[in-house]
């Protein structure tokens, strides 16, 4: 089966991962540091506290941002269930805002509608990679004192208006998943514009401990002493998987040209295939193509998954709009209400998107699509 999505591990990555384990440090130690730094360099030089996968990276950015009982995020239903998940659990109420026909980012008309005083966050979601719309987010959010979040778990490296992601939201949130465009295996990380936001992620990141006698209450009780003043998690990234991030993030360059490169010949190859639509993009936006979305026309999309995955292609959805999750509707969310989002759904495919992807893979699922599209299932390919 060809994968929708695939890691791509070298020798170098595994000599940077044994190097980790002969050291002094699996964990907290060196490469952390040197992570957190590596990370900054594409964040357009916005500090980063690593964390130990994608929702944990949300999570932490929620709670620095002080998101509590009471409070509300805004959240687009086209994303992944953790960027609405884990609000909730910090006692948030999610208000979901439909997105945008062209590009399924968040639409700022419909955060303008969803904005209210007890608005905390409004969460971005730059889908496939494709950074949403930022200074018109800024702007649909009026004189609220609520923060921006962009979830960027697709989109590190890409850029909106010639400034990189990063540096476009108060809070930024990165994922390392083995599918995304680099990786720690599992991994995340949090950026912060503010320091204070910064410090607020790192220290819920690790269980709240500070150990800065400046700030503790009682800083004479011993060189030991360490203090919870608010209560955090254990969501660090060790060492090990430090150094893994730190040998990808010197081919992320490479990653992305080979992503556009692919997207390139998808967009050629399918420009003229009755009953797909490729995806859109906005002329003022560098995507980083974590994903290749297409739309299956005519109510078909059931139909050309079927057959595809019958011909040996890994296609995937992207994904099931949040507020269709039995735990949101056993909330009271109901369909119907994002019906941007619902449409997109009912149509979106995701192709095979990595950057070892092959230019003959590449040319074996576009004949699988084309002969799906026919009514037909291509032949799988010989192991």
């Amino acid at each position: 089966m060809l994968p929708y999505g695939r890691q791509s591990i070298t020798e170098d990555d595994v000599e940077a991962v044994v190097a980790a384990l002969r050291s002094d440090w699996l964990t907290t130690g060196p490469q952390v540091d040197g992570f957190e730094a590596d990370l900054a360099e594409w964040a357009g030089g916005v500090g980063c506290a690593a964390v130990s996968n994608g929702t944990a990276a949300l999570h932490v950015a929620y709670a620095a941002a002080g998101v509590g009982p009471g409070d509300e995020v805004v959240v687009p239903p086209m994303t992944f269930v953790a960027t609405a998940s884990s609000a909730v659990a910090l006692g948030a109420k999610i208000v979901f805002a439909d997105v945008e026909e062209e590009t399924f980012t968040l639409d700022p008309a419909a955060v303008a509608a969803a904005t209210t005083s007890r608005t905390r966050v409004v969460s971005a979601v730059d889908y496939a990679g494709h950074p949403a719309d930022y200074d018109a987010l800024r702007s649909a959010m009026g004189g609220s004192d609520a923060l921006l979040l962009a979830d960027a778990a697709h989109s590190i490296g890409a850029t909106y208006k010639d400034r990189p992601v990063g540096t476009l939201a108060d809070l930024t949130t990165f994922s390392f998943f083995p599918t995304k465009n680099l990786t720690t295996a599992e991994g995340g990380a949090v950026a912060a514009t503010d320091p204070r936001l910064l410090e607020r992620a790192r220290r819920f990141r690790n269980i709240g401990l500070v150990r800065d006698r400046n700030e503790q209450r009682w800083p004479d009780e011993g060189g030991w002493h360490q203090e919870v003043h608010e209560f955090g998690l254990n969501y660090r990234l060790p060492d090990v998987l430090c150094a893994l991030g730190r040998s990808q993030l010197r081919r992320l360059d490479g990653f992305l040209a080979r992503r556009a490169e692919l997207v390139a010949r998808y967009d050629e190859a399918l420009a003229d295939l009755p009953g797909v639509l490729t995806p859109g993009r906005r002329s003022w936006a560098r995507p980083a193509w974590h994903l290749y979305p297409v739309r299956i026309l005519d109510g078909r999309r059931r139909e050309v998954y079927d057959r595809m995955r019958e011909a040996g292609i890994g296609v995937q959805v992207n994904y099931i709009p949040v507020h269709w999750h039995p735990a949101f509707a056993d909330l009271g969310y109901r369909r119907g209400s994002c019906p941007v989002a619902e449409s997109f759904y009912a149509q979106e495919l995701s192709l095979p998107l990595y950057p070892t992807l092959s230019d003959a893979d590449q040319e074996r699922v576009v004949d699988a699509l084309a002969a799906a599209l026919r009514g037909r299932t291509a032949r799988p390919a010989a192991a």
